[in-house]
């Protein structure tokens, strides 16, 4: 043992206590203790939160969903929030009162409607919402043809609604019409609604990015009435070959490399062209819809009397897809 090390110990017992656990951690490190974890203080443990159980089900249907993956982040954010905010109101901690009203911005075939029923489920599920149903409606459903009429369907629907979600696509439909259409009186009732009848119900304002930000402007009040804002990118045209092949692998059929092929080359034509609406998933359901249809047309006349194969019924060709 070196001098240095010897005389170090020897002023163990006459220096102060605190040069001693100087001397000490220069020569023979401590090991470092963390504080323990704070299992005292766990109101909620997990078996009764039930965390990974509630949320399961609604992890399995968004997993199966193509892409989307900021969507659904923002999904479990929701789930996240109401799971914590329920633990806190189970210990006592104070609750600030929460806003769910949504907007959903994306084109047409992005998964607006889908993920708007399973978040219905999930504030039902998660205590927020009594029944958790998705009631769909457009401009036609809310708008009314004299005065007071618009305000009278608007209550119908959201009292269909109560306990679940109301789901308005193109909500910005509503504004278009000028200072005497209707229209404004849809949304004037709606936000009364929305401030009478708290979590009661929720409410989805749905459509194309842009004129749903240009509705927005048109009533100061209504931006700070939605806190969620979700918004529905396009999907790339890999994604949408996988939906494809999702789709007929669901209904039992098979595409062929070939009619894998001409299905790219449509949904790029279509994707590229300035001229078409292209709605997305929309537009690749509809194209195999077809498909399927004309391959029953193509097995009845190829066997007028007999009886194809299984690989037959099965097998989707470029020449059904058009």
């Amino acid at each position: 043992m070196s001098s240095k090390v010897v005389a170090s110990e020897s002023q163990l017992h006459t220096r102060p206590s605190r040069q001693i656990n100087v001397v000490l951690r220069n020569y023979e490190p401590t090991p470092i203790i963390h504080d323990p974890p704070f299992q005292e203080e766990r109101a909620l443990p997990e078996e009764k939160t039930g965390t990974h159980h509630l949320f399961a089900e609604f992890e399995e249907q968004l997993n199966k969903m193509i892409g989307m993956e900021q969507v659904k982040a923002i999904v479990y954010e929701i789930y996240a929030l109401l799971q914590v905010s329920r633990m806190r109101q189970e210990i006592g901690l104070s609750q600030s009162s929460q806003v769910y009203h949504m907007i959903f911005k994306g084109n047409p075939g992005t998964g607006k409607t889908t993920i708007a029923r399973i978040v219905a489920k999930l504030f039902q599920k998660m205590g927020v919402l009594s029944k958790g149903h998705l009631i769909e409606v457009e401009r036609a459903d809310l708008v009314g043809e004299y005065i007071g009429h618009t305000a009278q369907k608007t209550r119908e629907l959201v009292k269909k609604a109560m306990g679940g979600v109301l789901f308005i696509d193109e909500a910005y439909s509503l504004a278009r019409g000028g200072e005497k259409d209707f229209g404004k009186e849809a949304i004037d009732t709606l936000v009364k609604h929305m401030e009478d009848s708290k979590n009661q119900f929720i409410l989805i304002l749905a459509g194309y990015p842009f004129e749903i930000e240009q509705f927005l402007l048109t009533n100061p009040g209504l931006p700070s009435r939605f806190p969620l804002i979700i918004d529905f990118p396009d999907y790339t045209i890999d994604q949408l070959m996988e939906i494809g092949e999702l789709m007929v692998k669901e209904r039992d059929y098979v595409l062929s490399q070939h009619a894998a092929f001409k299905l790219r080359q449509l949904i790029l034509q279509a994707k590229q062209n300035e001229h078409f609406s292209f709605s997305n998933a929309r537009y690749v359901r509809n194209l195999l819809e077809k498909a399927v249809r004309q391959h029953a047309v193509r097995l009845m006349n190829q066997y007028p009397r007999g009886t194809p194969s299984k690989t037959e019924l099965m097998n989707i060709r470029s020449e059904d897809i058009k």
